[in-house]
């Protein structure tokens, strides 16, 4: 993407842009044999960027970089940026299934509990018979990247080439695993999705329309899941809005990112 028009937030470069440009950078990269990764942000993801160099650093390798998250759209705002839309993946990988099967292009499913990657696998091919979904694996398996089961996993995935390769590992833990293998791993383009098996499969169910349409998406699922979340939300919210505050904001102030680290 333009490098001009990115939105720097805690020294992490976002691009402004829609679902439509999103697939055509997939086709592009697809088209033309890449090896690229698209990854996301929201206010967790730039709190943890924050705290840890290393994921800001590979945030920033990203080919491209868009916002999943109300809050980070309107620090832009604040910045005098705008960003076009929130791209986030309860939505977007229906969207994003319909492109792929259409272009017949090819995916495999990382992550979440044992069966749940498949029966999501399954109502998306309900939806859409022609879409190729690959393999799938579960996200419980040794991370670590010289470990068998890892080394195992990356086979698999190599063994078959998917186009797209989706990972559903959670933040920081799925950009972690790929900061570590992805140089390993045969696909043209990697994806990090979070919760997104879980959501299409039905084992977790969304809020309702008017609050994840309106900036309240984070609020919905402190609802549903509040022993798991309630630190990232009723903590890391107003702690990203300080940071912002203390960081953007405030003129004369020394961004953390800046010192040598």
């Amino acid at each position: 993407m333009d490098s001009n028009s990115r939105i720097q937030i805690f020294g992490v470069n976002i691009d402004p842009v829609t679902v439509e440009d999103v697939h055509n950078y997939i086709a592009g990269i697809i088209d033309q044999n890449g090896h690229e990764l698209i990854l996301n942000v929201n206010i967790h993801c730039l709190n943890l960027a924050f705290e840890r160099p290393w994921l800001r650093d590979f945030l920033n390798r990203a080919g491209l970089l868009y916002c999943d998250g109300a809050g980070v759209i309107l620090a832009a705002r604040l910045l005098g940026h705008r960003i076009p839309e929130r791209i986030t993946y309860a939505d977007w990988m229906w969207q994003l299934s319909g492109f792929v099967a259409a272009k017949g292009y090819s995916m495999y499913f990382l992550g979440a509990h044992p069966g749940i990657a498949e029966r999501a696998q399954a109502r998306l091919q309900q939806r859409f018979p022609n879409l190729s979904v690959l393999g799938t694996h579960h996200g419980y398996f040794n991370k670590e990247s010289t470990s068998a089961e890892n080394l195992s996993v990356v086979e698999q995935i190599n063994a078959v080439r998917p186009d797209i390769l989706v990972t559903g590992l959670g933040q920081p833990m799925q950009e972690r695993w790929l900061y570590e293998n992805w140089n390993n791993v045969d696909a043209r383009i990697a994806l990090t999705g979070g919760a997104v098996f879980d959501y299409v499969s039905g084992n977790l169910r969304r809020g309702p329309r008017w609050m994840t349409d309106n900036g309240f998406e984070w609020l919905a699922r402190l609802v549903v899941e509040p022993k798991r979340l309630w630190r990232r939300y009723v903590i890391g919210n107003p702690l990203f809005y300080w940071r912002f505050l203390r960081t953007e904001l405030m003129s004369g102030s020394q961004p953390r990112w800046s010192k040598h680290t």
